[in-house]
């Protein structure tokens, strides 16, 4: 769990690069690396054997998303950063199962389920892109509840660390993540 020393150093880093300053973005790096690499390894560890993808590139993945190509990253607080980078994560992981899905690659629609309550089991590529595609839907027309699953589920954080980085109430956050699990289920359901 990232303390709120880090927090606030990560957060005092990214003032400083917002304000221009161009030392900024490698001071960043090193602050937030563990947390990224925690981050990933979780997510890493949901996926299915064989799983080609390891935490270290999916660090370096994100990070070029976050900071690469050379545009600056605007993000308010350490909070917003590392909701940014579990929605890079989650984009990541999305397209590397759906090339790997892809008919060249042996891939092909199977009905597949995905238990949202243990979210420390192993997913196919089949379910990762039916979560993703539902949960699209989802944020359509509940986009905080979208972004809590989110950042349980792609992001790796505990209720208590979603709904810090969502500014909200820990029963709120409770309340959503059952009524996101519930419409999810529903929608995945109807899906396969």
């Amino acid at each position: 769990m990232v303390t709120l020393s880090l927090m606030t150093d990560i957060t005092q880093v990214l003032a400083a690069i917002d304000a221009g300053d161009s030392q900024a973005v490698g001071q960043l790096f090193p602050l937030v690396y563990d947390e990224l690499r925690k981050l990933a390894a979780a997510k890493l560890t949901r996926e299915k054997p064989g799983q080609t993808l390891q935490s270290t590139a999916l660090v370096h993945e994100a990070w070029l998303r976050l900071l690469g190509a050379g545009h600056a990253p605007n993000f308010a607080n350490s909070r917003h950063f590392f909701g940014a980078a579990a929605e890079a994560m989650r984009r990541i992981l999305v397209e590397n199962a759906r090339r790997k899905g892809r008919l060249k690659h042996g891939g092909g629609k199977q009905a597949v389920k995905i238990e949202l309550d243990n979210l420390e089991q192993e997913r196919s590529e089949d379910e990762l892109l039916l979560l993703h595609e539902v949960l699209e839907d989802f944020a359509a027309v509940e986009p905080q509840k979208a972004k809590l699953v989110e950042l349980r589920f792609f992001g790796g954080l505990t209720l208590e660390q979603a709904a810090e980085c969502l500014h909200i109430s820990l029963s709120t956050a409770d309340r959503s993540w059952r009524y996101a699990r519930a419409w999810l289920y529903t929608a995945m359901s109807e899906e396969s």
